[in-house]
């Protein structure tokens, strides 16, 4: 196992919030010393067939205690599914029966183990310990709470002051939930932000019946293609893990700059290390963000697919892009780089595409120059020698570098 302090820098990694840092670090430590692994949760609610990135931020998390070493549970909430999160809710939600609960929880044990290790993963029902609790049991459970704390919740708040009706099956949500936390002597429990209150309650709970209160690690709900909303089905601003390579690569690429440094932080293996010279090469202008958001397309497409559909997805990709509104007989200009990198306006200038540096230097200022169809405002810009470009100036004048071999 890492030391106890390099383990909780990856499991910061793109969180939002750790409760309580100093008690998960101390939680690590006697992990180390002991040699014994942390019990890690995070729940699911089966209510839709399909996993999608915006889950694989919880799942990816998950698979980096795997490779720490510590116990992974993938909890399916077939009995809190019937019921359904109320969280963000401004209404009652809908109820699936159990065989739709079923069928949909069929389908994210498929999905899973494109990011989770099958070896390292233990699978759990929550009906596994709900189905045994007889009227008094839950009514004991229900004791634990108090109606004022369950109204702390900003959504049963909100629905409480317009008057619009709470049933009382959602307050056991949260109840439910927490005692999944109890169930499994959960050391950690990993949620998105929406579910503060919820994994809370997992806190507290376990302190009612002599626990150590696990600890929390709270991760961002992921935008979507847009990078307004979250990433949902319903607005379908999703990448589904089950979508083919093609698909996955094309949506990647769609996404905006700063988008695309938010899912390598999120979703991408890429180490620490990795993804800080990542950011550092793309806001000096090293690697160019098509470049990067191409290598990005290329890992996810790989993941949940199949290694090798990545590359082949963006050749295919690249063919497209190629022809699409470029002319056909583009000139084609072999320039030997000067090291891994160079400056753009240099290259513009060898390129004859500017009479000299500080011609290309205005060009650039003015918003006139595009690479790879991207624009290009900085004059500092340098590109790899990792590929071929195409240089777009002013409307109409377009050549394709190529670094000369």
């Amino acid at each position: 196992m890492l030391p106890a302090q390099e383990q909780l820098e990856i499991i910061k990694r793109g969180s939002v919030e750790v409760i309580v840092e100093a008690d998960l670090l101390k939680k690590l430590e006697k992990s180390v010393a002991s040699g014994k692994p942390l019990r890690v949760k995070a729940g699911f609610d089966p209510t839709a067939p399909d996993i999608h990135l915006g889950h694989s931020v919880l799942l990816n998390k998950m698979w980096q205690f795997q490779e720490l070493g510590h116990e992974v549970i993938f909890l399916i909430g077939d009995f809190t599914g019937m019921i359904g999160d109320p969280t963000g809710k401004s209404e009652t939600r809908k109820h699936l029966s159990r065989d739709e609960v079923l069928e949909n929880a069929r389908t994210y044990q498929a999905q899973i183990y494109k990011i989770l290790d099958a070896e390292k993963t233990t699978i759990a029902f929550n009906s596994e310990w709900m189905s045994r609790m007889n009227a008094a049991d839950l009514i004991q459970l229900a004791a634990k709470q108090t109606v004022a704390r369950m109204l702390e919740r900003e959504d049963f708040k909100k629905r409480y002051e317009s008057q619009l009706p709470i049933s009382i099956h959602e307050f056991l949500y949260p109840l439910i939930q927490g005692y999944d936390s109890v169930a499994l002597k959960a050391d950690v429990e990993l949620g998105g932000t929406d579910q503060k209150f919820n994994l809370l309650v997992g806190r507290d709970l376990q302190k009612e019946y002599g626990q150590e209160p696990q600890s929390i690690v709270m991760m961002p709900l992921l935008e979507g293609l847009d990078g307004v909303n979250k990433m949902s089905k319903s607005l379908g601003n999703y990448i589904g893990i089950n979508d083919p390579a093609k698909e996955i690569f094309g949506k990647v690429m769609s996404v905006s700059d700063d988008l695309m440094l938010r899912y390598y932080e999120l979703v991408s293996a890429v180490s620490l290390d990795g993804l800080e010279t990542l950011k550092e090469d793309v806001k000096s202008g090293v690697l160019h963000p098509m470049e990067a958001k191409k290598r990005l397309a290329s890992e996810l497409a790989d993941r949940f697919c199949t290694p090798g559909e990545g590359a082949k997805a963006r050749e295919d990709f690249e063919k497209v892009f190629s022809k699409k509104n470029l002319p056909e007989d583009m000139p084609v200009v072999e320039i030997a780089w000067e090291g891994e990198n160079m400056k753009l306006v240099k290259i513009m200038a060898l390129a004859g595409v500017a009479k000299s540096n500080s011609e290309a230097r205005r060009l650039v200022q003015q918003g006139a120059v595009e690479v790879d169809q991207q624009p290009m405002k900085d004059v500092e810009a340098l590109l790899p020698v990792s590929g071929n470009y195409i240089l777009r100036v002013g409307k109409k004048r377009f050549v394709k570098i190529r670094p000369k071999k």
